[in-house]
């Protein structure tokens, strides 16, 4: 038969193995892990070298476009100055003496509308 002692040797050595077991498993599902995550990183590595020139390509062409755009932008400034400054010509050169014109021909009408009636009131009399 065992001693106290024993039994308490044998227990503590079982409990020992069974921590030494899950330790092991702990560290073999760890080491898995390092390993997917170093892979992981690895593959993230070759990826981003052609996606950083991808983004600094996509980046010049859209610098490029934007000078075009602002090339575009300065045209259509100036095309608006001169269109404003065509309006103004166009606006001295036949709105005023359509206003003019106009003028003329109430103050005749409306002259005229006056000596009308006068006209009228004589050649009955």
């Amino acid at each position: 038969m065992l001693t106290a002692g024993e039994v308490a040797g044998l227990i503590v050595a079982l409990f020992w193995a069974i921590l030494v077991c899950f330790l092991a498993y702990v560290l073999v599902k760890l080491a898995r892990l390092l390993t997917e995550t170093t892979q992981a990183v690895a593959q993230l590595g070759e990826r981003v070298g052609p996606l950083l020139d991808e983004i600094g390509h996509t980046v010049a062409e859209t610098n490029r476009q934007l000078v075009a755009v602002e090339e575009i932008t300065e045209n259509m400034r100036h095309a608006s100055g001169d269109v404003a400054k065509l309006t103004g010509v166009a606006s001295t050169l036949v709105a005023t003496p359509l206003v003019k014109l106009s003028s003329l021909a109430h103050g005749v009408r409306a002259a005229l509308t006056r000596r009308r009636p006068r006209m009228l009131g004589r050649g009955r009399s």
